[in-house]
């Protein structure tokens, strides 16, 4: 039986595949529980038309994380951190990334910032941060004494 899966199903495929699985587990287990459904030329076409729309809802999504990414390339987020012979007392944190560009109308995950070495000596750093798949922006964050 062929089935159309509406779901990611562990071991049998991911969302939108057209998998072939044996009669009784696709009619009762797949299909019973709104898992899949049986494929025919109707679920085709209506397969067709939202792979088609994720395609360009995916294409929207990565214009706009390229024009973010040439507005963090301009940027540059200071922080004005305690220190002591050029070391910081702590370290500045992705939350306060995050925070910091959350002040300047950018809102992106600390999720998202890739480097994971602790900010603690004073200077500048470049700090990449995953704005969509492939899309890798870079932002510059300077540490001064206060």
């Amino acid at each position: 039986m062929k089935v159309i899966l509406l779901q990611d199903v562990t071991k049998v495929g991911k969302k939108g595949e057209v998998k072939t699985v044996a009669d009784g587990y696709g009619r009762n287990f797949l299909i019973a529980r709104g898992l899949a459904v049986q494929a025919s030329a109707t679920a085709n076409k209506v397969l067709e038309k939202q792979n088609e729309q994720k395609a360009i809802e995916d294409e929207n999504n990565r214009q706009k994380a390229l024009e973010l990414k040439k507005v963090l390339e301009e940027k540059t987020l200071e922080f004005k951190v305690k220190a002591s012979d050029g070391r910081v007392s702590g370290s500045v944190s992705t939350k306060q990334i995050e925070d910091e560009l959350k002040k300047q109308g950018i809102i992106i995950d600390k999720r998202k910032i890739k480097d994971n070495e602790p900010l603690n000596e004073l200077g500048s750093y470049k700090i990449k941060i995953e704005l969509y798949k492939d899309v890798i922006g870079i932002i510059n964050v300077k540490l001064t004494e206060n």
